[in-house]
């Protein structure tokens, strides 16, 4: 299972579902179903959120077993 910190990223950069959504290429959808752990994003799209936040990609998703 893939864990992540998108909405707590979110919240620091006060930034909406759709923003986040727009800046990198998918609908506002698909970033609630990444929050809500109903999704397992590509490794294309998580490295683009990673971007938007200026951080590694191990800062907002961990892999758990």
């Amino acid at each position: 299972m893939i864990r992540n910190r998108i909405k707590e990223y979110r919240a620091k950069f006060d930034m909406k579902q759709e923003e986040l959504a727009a800046k990198v290429g998918v609908r506002r959808e698909t970033i609630s179903n990444l929050e809500k752990g109903k999704y397992n994003p590509s490794l294309v799209l998580a490295w683009n959120i990673a971007k938007v936040f200026d951080v590694p990609i191990e800062k907002i998703f961990t892999v758990e077993n």
